[in-house]
């Protein structure tokens, strides 16, 4: 639609054989100043994902082939830059687990319920600094418990540039994995009780307090606890480099994997100071204070 609007805007008899680098380059400028229904600027990356279709189009045309490239999105992508600290996260596990309103403890148990799901994407996202996509497809065949090892990448899935790997698992999360029977989640999205929480707790909006952000959080608490000199093992943690180790009993050793595997353990222990229940196995409640019983795994 933006294509054909500025054809229409400069010239409407163009071929697409003279849609080159120059042209893309106007195109650019022209998306650049065209107002946004939504209010402020276009993005960077929204306007290099019109040129990427652009040229994906003229591409998929018989004998025709794109004159100019996209720019890669890493180079135009606005990254979020808040990270949440541990009292936040502790935070996120407080409202699963103590939610707020209800007139006695029963309806508050009703309401934990219902952020379950949320409940466990949280627990699986601390333990494992993973990415959104892979948390929702962990299935108990991935689980090797012996090893303490968790593959995040399912057997029927093809390893893609967002390499999934297989990471330790700290001492507190493991027993939640030995129950687990099929999908660890239930649900295919957690967007709806992720929102109700950023808005509870207060998070920013615009992008910038996704699903994605424990990953990132994660990322930023474990590196000052593993050290520059030993970030190597947190990039392996996050898939950012492929490891070469072979051997799955090997890769909660500290030569591998084992400082990434004591710093999430030191946060996890943190986490649950403040939030008692986020990660240990049975809480009671407490004068009116709320808990969750066997922890919101919904079995």
């Amino acid at each position: 639609m933006h294509a054909i609007e500025y054809v229409i805007a400069t010239d409407e008899a163009i071929k697409t054989a003279a849609a080159d680098a120059k042209w893309i380059d106007g195109f650019r400028r022209w998306m650049a100043a065209k107002p946004n229904p939504k209010g402020g600027k276009r993005s960077l990356s929204h306007i290099e994902g019109c040129v990427l279709q652009i040229a994906a189009a003229i591409n998929a045309t018989p004998g025709e082939q794109a004159q100019f490239k996209a720019e890669q999105m890493k180079l135009v992508a606005k990254s979020p830059t808040y990270r949440a600290d541990i009292k936040t996260i502790a935070a996120m596990f407080n409202f699963c687990l103590r939610p707020e309103g209800g007139r006695s403890d029963k309806e508050r148990a009703m309401i934990a319920a219902t952020r379950g799901n949320l409940l466990a994407y949280l627990r699986m996202a601390v333990a494992t600094w993973a990415r959104p996509d892979a948390i929702y497809e962990v299935a108990a065949e991935q689980w090797h418990s012996a090893a303490r090892v968790l593959n995040l990448n399912p057997s029927h899935r093809r390893q893609s540039k967002k390499y999934r790997p297989m990471v330790p698992i700290a001492r507190q999360f493991a027993p939640w994995l030995d129950e687990m029977e099929g999908q660890w989640l239930e649900v295919s999205s957690i967007r709806h009780a992720w929102d109700k929480m950023r808005v509870h707790l207060g998070l920013p909006g615009k992008g910038q307090a996704g699903e994605k952000l424990i990953r990132r959080s994660m990322t930023t608490l474990g590196r000052a606890r593993i050290g520059e000199a030993n970030w190597r093992q947190g990039e392996i943690m996050l898939g950012h480099v492929k490891a070469s180790i072979s051997d799955i009993y090997a890769v909660p050793d500290p030569a591998n994997l084992g400082l990434a595997l004591s710093a999430t353990e030191s946060i996890i222990d943190e986490i649950e100071a403040l939030a008692p229940g986020a990660f240990h196995r049975k809480v009671t409640a407490s004068g009116s204070t709320l808990i969750v019983v066997d922890g919101g795994k919904n079995r």
